[in-house]
C-alpha cells in the first residue's frame, strides 16, 4: 500500500505558514512504515525539538485505477476518516534551508495517523465534510471539505496522472490552519462530522 499526501491545500494553512498558495496539487509520499492505527501509543521521535500535528481528511482507496478523469474518481474510494501528518518542523525548516528532500521530517516512522474508517456512498456529500481536531480537548483545528483548493475528486485525478491507485492506498487530503506543536503526555482526537474517529496519546 501507499500513502500519498497533499501539501498546502487550504488557503488558510498556506498563509500560516508563509507559503505560495499552489496552482496545482503539491503531492509527496510517506511509505508504509510511516503508518501508525488510531489508539496507538506515538513515541514523541528523539530527532526533532519540534513536532507539529496537522490533522487531515484521509480516503480509502477502493478500487485500482491509473489516468482516472476527475468526474469518475468518486468511484475510486469508499471511506473516509481523520488522519494526522505528524510533521518534524525543525527538521523540515532546515532541510528547506538548503534546498533539500524532507522526507526525514514528514516520512520517518509512525508519522501517518489514521483513524477509524467510516463507509461512504456515491450518495454521499463529498465536498462538504465536516472536520475537527481536539488537543487535550480543546478544539484547534476545524474545516469543511468545500474549504480545500483542490477537491478530493481533482486530487486523485491529479496523482492518477504520475502514479497507480491501488486498493487499499490511502489519501491524506491536506490540513487547514490551526497546526501546531505537540508534547509528551498530550491528547489528540479527530472527529467526523460529530463522530470520534481517532485518538492517539504522545508518549
Amino acid at each position: 500500500m501507499k500513502i500519498f499526501c497533499v501539501g498546502r491545500n487550504y488557503a488558510s494553512h498556506a498563509k500560516e505558514l508563509g507559503s505560495e498558495i499552489p496552482t496545482e496539487p503539491v503531492i509527496f509520499m510517506k511509505p508504509k512504515s510511516a503508518l501508525i492505527q488510531g489508539h496507538t501509543p506515538f513515541y514523541y521521535p528523539e530527532f526533532t525539538n519540534e513536532l507539529n500535528y496537522e490533522a487531515e481528511l484521509v480516503v480509502r482507496i477502493s478500487k485500482n485505477g491509473k489516468y482516472i478523469q476527475e468526474k469518475h474518481a468518486s468511484n475510486y474510494y469508499n471511506a473516509i476518516t481523520v488522519g494526522i501528518d505528524f510533521t518534524a518542523r525543525d527538521i523540515q525548516n532546515q532541510l528547506k534551508e538548503k534546498g533539500l528532500p524532507w522526507e526525514k521530517a514528514k516520512a520517518f516512522d509512525n508519522s501517518a495517523a489514521v483513524g477509524k474508517f467510516i463507509e461512504i456512498n456515491n450518495s454521499y456529500d463529498r465536498k462538504n465534510i465536516n472536520f475537527s481536531f481536539l488537543k487535550n480537548k480543546e478544539l484547534v483545528q476545524k474545516a469543511n471539505s468545500n474549504e480545500m483548493l483542490f477537491s478530493i475528486d481533482q486530487v486523485l485525478a491529479n496523482i492518477s496522472n504520475y502514479f497507480s491507485l491501488n486498493i487499499g492506498d490511502y489519501v491524506f487530503t491536506g490540513t487547514p490552519a490551526g497546526v501546531g506543536e505537540c508534547m509528551v503526555g498530550d491528547f489528540l482526537e479527530g472527529f467526523l462530522e460529530k463522530e470520534q474517529v481517532l485518538n492517539i496519546e504522545i508518549k
